[in-house]
């Protein structure tokens, strides 16, 4: 079976010796060091601005020269400007063990690398110093965290009661898909602020790993919902312990 130390060495090996090709590395949970069987591999590649096409086939390339390329996910361009994505299934891989390329170009203002934010990337070359973790702003990252603050607590009050008004129909399935979305989404991001607050928008990515025990153990229940009176229930609990975690969050130690 195919091995992650495999495909990397395998791209490391096409890639470093192509001039258009400025460095390789490895994020998630290699950067977090959290890599166990389940592990799927997070590379991220920075190339000339219009190589980024030329990048995905090379990559190709070399993983057919591995194993058959099973699927493609294309994503194209992504939501950061000058960040390109692909999800690659090879066969005789394990099904965990998807790629998650991201081809950035050497002008991407954002190369997600903040270690943390982002944790310590694992680079497997790096031939310039043009790219670097660079340091983390924390007045412009704080200010982004009370806008977001100020965002909750205006979606809360704008669109939260729409889940009451579907129960209150009795529309339950469409009740509990905005319960999950609307009001369990918007407790999860104030707790990341009041928690986690340098990941305050990865919503439940790294959740179990990030928030308290005790957090995870209590907000846990709330996302198992039994029938139409549990929905209610713990719609009602949800919506109590968000006005409790706003209340604690403290913007005064956001700016320090």
């Amino acid at each position: 079976m195919l091995t992650r130390e495999n495909i990397i060495r395998v791209l490391v090996e096409a890639l470093e010796p192509l001039d258009y090709v400025h460095a390789f590395w490895e994020g998630g949970a290699a950067a977090f060091n959290r890599i166990d069987e389940w592990s799927d591999i997070d590379v991220y590649l920075v190339v000339d601005e219009k190589k980024v096409e030329e990048a995905f086939l090379e990559v190709e390339g070399a993983l057919k020269s591995l194993a058959s390329i099973k699927q493609k996910y294309d994503v194209k361009q992504t939501g950061w400007s000058g960040i390109f994505q692909a999800f690659y299934r090879l066969e005789g891989a394990s099904e965990y063990l998807i790629i998650d390329l991201a081809v950035l170009t050497l002008s991407a203002p954002d190369k997600l690398l903040e270690p943390e934010i982002h944790g310590k990337a694992v680079f497997y070359f790096n031939k310039s110093d043009k790219i670097a973790p660079p340091p983390l702003y924390k007045r412009a990252f704080t200010i982004k965290l009370l806008e977001k603050l100020k965002k909750l607590q205006a979606k809360y009050d704008m669109f939260n009661n729409f889940v009451q008004k579907e129960i209150n129909r009795g529309n339950h399935l469409e009740a509990l898909f905005l319960y999950h979305r609307l009001t369990l989404g918007t407790l999860v991001e104030a707790l990341r602020i009041r928690y986690s607050p340098l990941h305050y928008d990865f919503k439940m990515r790294y959740i179990h790993y990030e928030l308290p025990s005790e957090v995870i153990k209590k907000l846990k229940p709330l996302y198992f919902v039994e029938d139409e009176n549990s929905l209610q229930e713990k719609y009602r609990k949800t919506n109590q312990w968000f006005d409790e975690i706003m209340a604690e969050i403290d913007h005064k130690r956001l700016m320090e």
